[in-house]
């Protein structure tokens, strides 16, 4: 397991070698420090904390000064660990250049927020008729069971859409500049222009493709 976090710049298009277009993602990914590790004999567990985008000293409290003097690590505005890295040492500096071209990465981040939504919106769900005086064209219906005599927990209602953390698998990167610290992958990834996002290395299993892109035909 490998990652980085990174700023979310925009989205812009890149020509493929056989003149189709392709829309991507630019982060900023990194540089970031690795700030300390835990390991499996003294935390129970093994990780990497690492650090993004440095800070003034009077941003943060004594104890994240205390860890960053520890480290031998300048001040840094965001910090957080990521299971089962290995092959990193405290203070060791890592880029974009991690990850190369073709390789698959999960994205995480705060998704934008929607504001208050109604059920067609946030939930899907379809409208009802229109015609023959109906008034019950957007609104929810029945929410509740005739004998309990309440509302279940998790009925789905208006509400505020987005503005959640989410993952979103599977990302292929199209391109790598090791110069300026960008990561360029392939779709919109979640989060608004300048969102903080975490860059790992994909844990989905993607299925290999037969001739002309196909999917391979299941063995009988």
């Amino acid at each position: 397991m490998k990652g980085l976090l990174a700023r979310k710049l925009g989205m812009t298009q890149l020509f493929n070698p056989d003149g189709t277009i392709s829309a991507v993602t630019v982060l900023e990914a990194g540089p970031c420090k690795v700030l300390g590790l835990r390991t499996t004999e003294k935390d129970g567990y093994s990780a990497v904390r690492i650090a993004f985008q440095p800070a003034k000293e009077g941003k943060l409290n004594q104890p994240l000064l205390g860890e960053f003097k520890k480290a031998n690590v300048d001040p840094h505005s965001h910090i957080i660990e990521i299971r089962n890295y290995d092959g990193v040492q405290a203070g060791q500096e890592l880029k974009a250049e991690i990850f190369a071209a073709g390789e698959l990465v999960d994205v995480t981040a705060t998704s934008k927020g929607k504001g208050f939504q109604g059920l067609i919106k946030r939930h899907k769900f379809s409208r009802g008729p229109e015609s023959h005086g109906s008034m019950n064209v957007r609104q929810p219906g029945a929410i509740g069971a005739t004998d309990a005599a309440r509302v279940f927990k998790g009925v789905r209602m208006s509400g505020q859409m987005g503005n959640v953390r989410t993952t979103s698998r599977a990302y292929r990167v199209v391109r790598v500049d090791a110069e300026r610290n960008l990561l360029l992958v392939r779709g919109g990834v979640p989060g608004a222009k300048g969102a903080l996002v975490l860059v790992r290395q994909s844990t989905k299993k993607v299925k290999p493709k037969g001739p002309a892109g196909k999917p391979n035909p299941r063995k009988v």
